[in-house]
């Protein structure tokens, strides 16, 4: 699906939330390369990207755009990319009331009111396809995230031990969170 438009002015910079566009491919594998180096909260590590394309992140953004039922929302911050966000579809019919939800940002654009905006912008989507409730998977420990979530209505439901292992051999647990969409 692609969502309309949104700008916004946060203490004098400049933020564009859109869906992505074959342009953005480059800089949609570039992060990914570089923002799973720099946090130990998303699930891959840069080995798990490193053979991503161009054509191939092209052909990845045809097919969200075309999604009638879930998106994604690239973020630009005075012209620079700063992160996405997402709606994941499910296609089951008894599952249609519900999304995935998934948001990350480079680490230097954290705290300045963009996931916030960025989360809205997923529930107003939600809400204008018609589902009732969005749930996201988080690991514990990312208390900055935990916040924006439960500031939306995000509450636990369960947890799932040592979900993640890190190469130094250390586990992480994962938080499993659902909202309803109002």
């Amino acid at each position: 699906m692609i969502v309309k438009e949104r700008r916004y002015e946060l203490d004098n910079h400049e933020l564009i939330l859109r869906s992505p566009r074959k342009e953005d491919a480059k800089v949609l594998v570039d992060y990914l390369l570089n923002v799973s180096a720099e946090t130990p909260y998303l699930l891959n590590e840069p080995e798990d990207v490193a053979g991503m394309t161009i054509e191939g992140e092209e052909k990845w953004i045809d097919r969200c755009n075309t999604e009638e039922r879930g998106c994604v929302i690239v973020a630009y911050y005075d012209g620079e990319y700063a992160g996405n966000c997402c709606i994941t579809e499910n296609r089951k019919m008894r599952l249609l009331h519900r999304g995935g939800v998934g948001i990350a940002l480079y680490q230097k654009y954290c705290g300045l009111g963009i996931g916030k905006l960025m989360m809205q912008m997923l529930f107003d989507t939600a809400k204008e396809i018609g589902l009732e409730q969005l749930e996201l998977e988080v690991i514990a420990g990312n208390d900055r995230a935990l916040s924006l979530y439960k500031k939306f209505g995000f509450v636990e439901y369960g947890r799932f031990p040592n979900n993640m292992k890190y190469k130094d051999g250390t586990y992480a647990d994962a938080i499993w969170m659902m909202a309803k969409v109002q």
